[in-house]
């Protein structure tokens, strides 16, 4: 190491030495302040301000955050946001850590690794199509007059179970809540199955020769060894369930009504459709704060209980 850096092939260690490190920092610093840091600070100053995007922003101080304070549409689009988190992280996560489980353990283990890794492929094809592409699908099958659902049901004499599902307010949502099941199971399903692969098979084994059933070797083996993996996926998933915004774009645009509604897509109303620039950037400010927040508390539950594990050994 020394002659390396005596001939200058890698940096002196010292000052001067983490002073170059330094240099590999200030491209990926430059973009971040231009993409992240500075669009942020200008969102913020534009929530004290009444702007329609073209006359200059008029600055009117809080009265932005105090209408938002009672909009119901708002704090409507946040009550579906629980929605979105039930069928993006809780649902997709549950589903996900049986189904790594299984295939890992079972179709892994009788029908070889191809059939195991092809169905987990099939689960994240979801994932690789893209929205619009997803979207014209799904609205394709939910269509009320000539859809594939209410044609099938039809033919088989269920006629009467046919619903313009996107277009009911007691079905819009749920029927959005399937579709992002079906479009988010594969992303935990893929990181759990990786995570098993540093799974000592002669855990599994050891058990089984105990007696254990394939319930109690995934509760005791799978589920506490993968813990970390699943505390990144409830944490991505939940902050996508709150960014959620293209299937609600291209299938629903929010309605009927606000049943659909999501304050991503509220925003983006208010910003391109009302030219409310500033109650735009107010709600999408407030939503930046809450995934915030759901981020700390979820890295304060993760050292929590890392450290009540440590504490046990």
């Amino acid at each position: 190491m020394t002659r390396l850096a005596d001939e200058g092939l890698i940096p002196h260690r010292g000052k001067g030495g983490r002073a170059v490190y330094w240099l590999y920092l200030v491209p990926g610093l430059v973009l971040l302040t231009l993409i992240v840091l500075v669009p942020l600070v200008w969102n913020v100053l534009l929530t004290f301000t009444e702007w329609r995007g073209i006359r200059p922003p008029e600055f009117i101080g809080l009265e932005n955050w105090i209408e938002l304070a009672g909009d119901t549409t708002f704090w409507a689009s946040f009550r579906n946001s629980v929605a979105m988190i039930i069928a993006m992280v809780i649902v997709p996560t549950l589903l996900g850590l049986v189904l790594a489980a299984m295939l890992f353990d079972l179709v892994g283990k009788k029908f070889g690794g191809r059939l195991a890794s092809f169905m987990r492929a099939t689960y994240y094809l979801p994932q690789v199509l893209p929205v619009v592409v997803a979207g014209i699908v799904i609205g394709w099958i939910l269509r009320p007059e000539n859809g594939a659902l209410n044609t099938i049901l039809t033919d088989l004499g269920l006629g009467a179970l046919a619903h313009n599902w996107l277009g009911s307010p007691d079905t819009a949502l749920l029927s959005i809540m399937v579709v992002l099941v079906w479009v988010q199971i594969g992303y935990p399903v893929v990181i759990f199955m990786a995570a098993l692969q540093r799974v000592d098979p002669e855990l599994y084994e050891a058990a089984e020769l105990d007696g254990a059933n394939w319930f109690q070797r995934f509760r005791a083996i799978t589920v506490s060894v993968i813990r970390p993996e699943i505390f990144v996926v409830t944490l991505t998933c939940t902050i996508a369930a709150m960014k959620v915004f293209g299937p609600i774009f291209v299938l629903t645009r929010g309605g009927p009504g606000d049943s659909t509604m999501v304050p991503s897509y509220y925003a983006y109303s208010e910003f391109f459709q009302s030219q409310q620039v500033g109650y735009g950037a107010t709600i999408a400010t407030a939503l930046t704060i809450v995934i915030c927040v759901l981020v700390v508390l979820f890295i304060r539950a993760q050292n929590a209980v890392e450290k009540r594990e440590r504490s046990g050994l």
